[in-house]
Order: structure tokens, then sequence, then C-alpha cells
């Protein structure tokens, strides 16, 4: 018997190539374990074992007649409840859109036809929050800690892998929403550059920072999902019209010829010593490989956390006007339409909370647009970024301030939006970025960031190629997990 545990998305891909291995026996393994985890760490909103068993025979059949298929078909995956999946319910984790069914396949899933979908991975709702409790359908546990956050709003995305109950998710990053949680459960998160990824099908928090992105265990495992999902879309006006690079030829290990800059002020205040020590020991270790280190300067970080919430909140109040009860999701029944209006809008707190700052920041009562600000300040750190990037060819950071926290603890709105705040440059720029494995603190997995030049992804994959060929902790897997 396959243990398929640790198996890489290649090595899987090989095996059903050479028909060692049928597609339908690859995902009843993981709706198996889907369904006998779910009831632990409730990751998924809905599981799609009719679905997924569907594509994986005619997958099985397509190469019974030697057709040629993709990388990944047969390879099943787990996507975050904001992307659009035709006949499937997309709930944004929100009473809103409770019996949203959507009519179409968003592009990304498209591009994913032959991978079997095992289920829409639970997250905050309408993707506003960086801990996966403000879902509707109830709070996701971290497969290291059941009783720890996975982090968000791409939290279930995130816990599917860690627990073995998917080879890949995709998730989507607005503020490090991919890559906050793969740090909270010690996987791998790959936010792509802004444009380089369809966002037609993504229900939409902050248009201009949304991304959709893998989650896997591996850089080598995100970078074929990348290949997979990358390129231009003519239905999303925002995607860049570049051919896709061979990301695969990436994966060497080699980084002689790299200059890689710690950011000076974020590691000497970071709030947790042992995560800025674990990224400074991982820079030591490149820096053994060949890589040129040096400190550089970020001193931005109060006004990058500022200039975020005012431009996704902003975003936010105007995405999510329209679910006003008419066109689809909840409609509350009512003589009134001012009642039926506000009787659909059944949105959670943090929701709630962020719709009435951005309501506020577009009002035409608030003088200089609060929005406008926010993207003054937006232009600047862009500007300096690029400033950096003229000097290295990739930073160096911790993916969170913090190690994965207690569900039950409880965090005031502003020390929960300041788990982001490494994160959001990459947002704030459009810049690829990614979070490894890179240590542990009291059991629990510690996550560094690497950042790149838009459209540089390539530089990311080498970087954290070599990085993972050198050490191991990507391949270790939470105890309460068996694998």
């Amino acid at each position: 018997m396959i243990k398929f545990g640790l198996m890489s998305l290649r090595r899987m891909a090989e095996l059903l190539q050479s028909g060692k291995l049928m597609a339908r026996e690859l995902t009843e393994h993981y709706l198996d374990r889907s369904e006998s985890l779910q009831g632990k760490f409730n990751a998924y909103i809905t599981i799609t074992r009719d679905r997924a068993l569907k594509t994986a025979d005619q997958v099985d059949e397509l190469r019974r007649q030697g057709r040629e298929l993709s990388t990944l078909a047969g390879i099943p995956m787990a996507l975050k409840d904001n992307i659009s999946t035709q006949g499937v319910a997309t709930t944004c984790a929100s009473k809103v859109l409770a019996g949203y069914i959507p009519p179409f396949d968003a592009t990304a899933v498209k591009k994913l036809a032959d991978s079997p979908l095992l289920g829409k991975a639970n997250m905050d709702e309408f993707a506003m929050g960086s801990s996966s409790l403000t879902s509707a359908f109830g709070p996701v546990g971290n497969p290291w800690d059941r009783k720890r956050s996975p982090g968000g709003s791409s939290g279930g995305s995130a816990a599917v892998v860690a627990a073995g109950c998917a080879p890949f998710s995709l998730g989507s990053d607005t503020g490090g929403s991919i890559r906050q949680p793969a740090a909270f459960c010690g996987v791998t998160g790959f936010k792509p550059s802004f444009g380089r990824v369809s966002r037609k099908g993504l229900l939409p928090l902050a248009s201009s920072l949304d991304q959709i992105g893998p989650i896997a265990r591996s850089v080598e495992d995100c970078a074929l999902v990348l290949q997979a999902i990358c390129g231009h879309d003519p239905g999303d006006s925002t995607s860049a019209r570049l051919p896709v690079p061979d990301f695969a030829a990436a994966l060497r290990e080699d980084v002689s010829d790299l200059a890689i800059g710690l950011p000076e002020e974020i590691l000497d205040n970071c709030p947790d010593s042992r995560i800025s020590a674990a990224v400074e020991a991982a820079a030591r270790e490149l820096e053994g490989a060949g890589a040129k280190i040096s400190r550089v300067s970020m001193p931005y970080e109060r006004e990058t956390l500022a200039a975020y919430m005012l431009i996704a909140t902003a975003e936010g109040a105007s995405n999510l006007a329209r679910y006003d009860g008419v066109a689809y999701g909840c409609r509350h029944t009512s003589p009134s339409w001012e009642e039926m209006y506000t009787g659909s809008r059944v949105f959670g707190e943090e929701v709630r909370r962020r719709l009435m700052l951005g309501t506020f920041s577009l009002s035409a009562g608030s003088g200089c647009s609060s929005y406008e600000l926010g993207q003054r300040a937006r232009q600047k750190i862009s500007s300096h970024l690029a400033k950096l990037f003229a000097e290295v060819d990739l930073l160096l950071l911790p993916a969170a301030p913090f190690v994965a926290f207690r569900l039950d603890e409880e965090l005031d709105p502003l020390t929960m939006y300041y788990n982001d705040i490494y994160a959001i440059p990459a947002n704030l720029a459009g810049l690829p970025a990614m979070s490894v494995p890179c240590g542990e603190k009291g059991g629990l997995p510690v996550g560094m960031q690497m950042m790149a030049p838009r459209f540089r992804e390539d530089l990311l994959l080498r970087a954290g190629y070599t990085w993972q060929r050198r050490t191991d902790w990507h391949l270790r897997c939470p105890r309460e997990v068996e694998q």
C-alpha cells in the first residue's frame, strides 16, 4: 500500500502517469482523511466527495485512453471558500451568502479542472481576519494544537495541508492571508505578484490587494501549482499580459549570486525574539550557501498597517455593498425595503467593524479622503521597496510577529491586525512573497518570509528551494496528526 504522508506533488504525478497509482485511489485517501479529521479541526465548510470522485474517474479514463494530461491531473486539492465553484456552495464563511451557488468556476479553478476538488476550506468571514475565528461555521483548529489558531484568513486552506487532508490548496492573500496561516501551520504559502494569477471568480475583499496563491508542503509543490494557475486572463482587467516563466527551471540549489536584505527595524523590534532569531539563523544558513547578506532599512511599520486598513476597509465596504438581499445570497423577508436590506446584511462583528471603518473612509464628510491618504502612503512604501530592490535581490523577514495563539485568547482588534504587519508591504506594492517554515517555539512552527521584486517569483522559488534542500523544517508534521 502506498503511503502518501509527505509525498511530493511531483512524485504523485509520476505514479499517476505511470499507472502505478489511480486518481480514484489517491482521491479516496484524501477524502477519507478529510472526513475523519473534520470533527477535530473544522477545516472545511463543504466536503465535495461526489464531485471529487467524478473528476478522478474521468482522469483515470482519459489516461487509459492515452490522452495527454496536465502535470497535476488526478492530484486532489482544496479551495478557500471565497473562490467560485460552479454547482458548489461558495459562502465566504458568512451567513450573508448562505445558499449561494455560483454559476461558474473561477479561472484558477478552470485551470485545475483535472484536479479533484476535495472541498471548500473554512476561513475568516469574507477574508476579514487573521485567526479563522470569525467564520459563521465555527473556528478552525491548528493541526499542531487544535486549541490554537491556524491563522487567517486562509486558515482552513493551511490546516488541510498541515493535517495531510489535501496535497495542496488555494487561498487568497489580501494582507498576509496565505503567508500568516502557512507560518502558523508549518507549511509553505506563496503569494504571487498582483496580476500574475487571474482574480476572476475570487469574491473580492479589496480589489487592488487580493491575489490567489497556493499553499503546499514545499516550495517545489508550490512551483507546480503556480505553473498551472498563472497567466493572463482577458476576463480580469488587472491580469498581467506577461508570459508565464518555467517555474520548475528556478528550482535549483544555488543562491551564490543573490544579495539578501534583512530589514533591521523589523528584526530589532520583533515582539518575539525567538522568531527574529530563527530568521537570522536562516540568513546565516543561506549565507553559508553563498548568498550575500546585508542589513537594510524598512522604517514604516505603523504607516504600513495604517495604509492597509484605510485602503482595505474602503475597498471592502465598496465591494460588500453588493450583498443587499436582492441579487443573491441571504434575503430577509419583510414588507419594507429598508428592513429587507438591513435584515439581509447579517455580517459578523469583525466584518461590521471593517465596513463601518471603510464607509467612514469613503464618506464625503471625512475631509481629504482617508482612502486617498492610504493610497499616498502606499505610493511612498512602494517607492521605498523599489529602491531597496535596486540594492538587494530578496528581503528576508518574519512571516508574522507571533506563533499561533490560543483560540480562546481574547485579542483586541488592533493586536489581531498586527498579526499581518510584516506581510502587508508585499500586498501594498503588488510584490511576490512566500512563507516557509524556519524554526519552532514551544512546539509551534515559525515562518520566514521571502519577498522579491514584482514578477520575480523565480527568485523566491530558487532561494526557497535552496533553503528547503538544506533544512527539514518543511518535512516536520504535527504530533497530533498521524501521517
